[in-house]
């Protein structure tokens, strides 16, 4: 496990037992997510805060002015002291670390669901409904389309992939020709 990673979680996971006791678990994760894609949609804020000559009071207060008011003071703080300690760069991995924590408190998972073509919402949902009683976990969805699969259904929850594409179907095929034929 990297220093990053470890750094991520203790950090996430005080944000969560803050978030519990303000009864604002979803709003956080929302508001974390909103701030990781503003900060990757935007490489200059990025560099900005990675560049060691700027003093990280003028840092924070770039980011304290840019987004008071708009996310809470638990994620604003969270994102002050990332900064001041120069680990801005952690700020994505404490997102992903605090969801995988806040999920597991309320039972649920994250799922990424590929595709060959965009399914509509009744699909996904008949997909998600499956899937929720495979891993016994409230599952939240996210899909991806990739054509690449032909068809069918590829559905990643953690680090288990359920792979009933039609790509996948024919490399089972393939494999299995190889080692009947040695």
């Amino acid at each position: 496990m990297s220093r990053e990673s470890v750094v991520a979680k203790r950090y996430a996971k005080a944000l969560f037992e803050l978030a519990q006791q303000q009864n604002a678990i979803a709003d956080i994760e929302q508001q974390l997510k909103l701030v990781v894609q503003a900060l990757e949609g935007d490489a200059s804020i990025s560099s900005f805060l990675g560049f060691p000559n700027i003093d990280t009071t003028k840092k924070t207060a770039l980011i304290k002015g840019a987004l008071s008011g708009k996310i809470s003071d638990a994620v604003l703080n969270t994102l002050e002291l990332l900064i001041a300690r120069g680990r801005h760069e952690a700020i994505g991995a404490v997102y992903e670390a605090y969801t995988k924590i806040a999920g597991e408190a309320l039972g649920q998972a994250q799922a990424t669901v590929y595709t060959a073509k965009l399914l509509s919402a009744d699909e996904l949902a008949k997909v998600v409904e499956k899937f929720s009683a495979v891993a016994g976990k409230k599952i939240v969805a996210e899909q991806v389309v990739d054509p690449a699969l032909l068809g069918g259904v590829q559905v990643r929850i953690g680090d288990r992939l359920f792979d009933g594409s039609l790509s996948g179907k024919l490399a089972r095929l393939e494999k299995s020709l190889k080692t009947q034929a040695l």
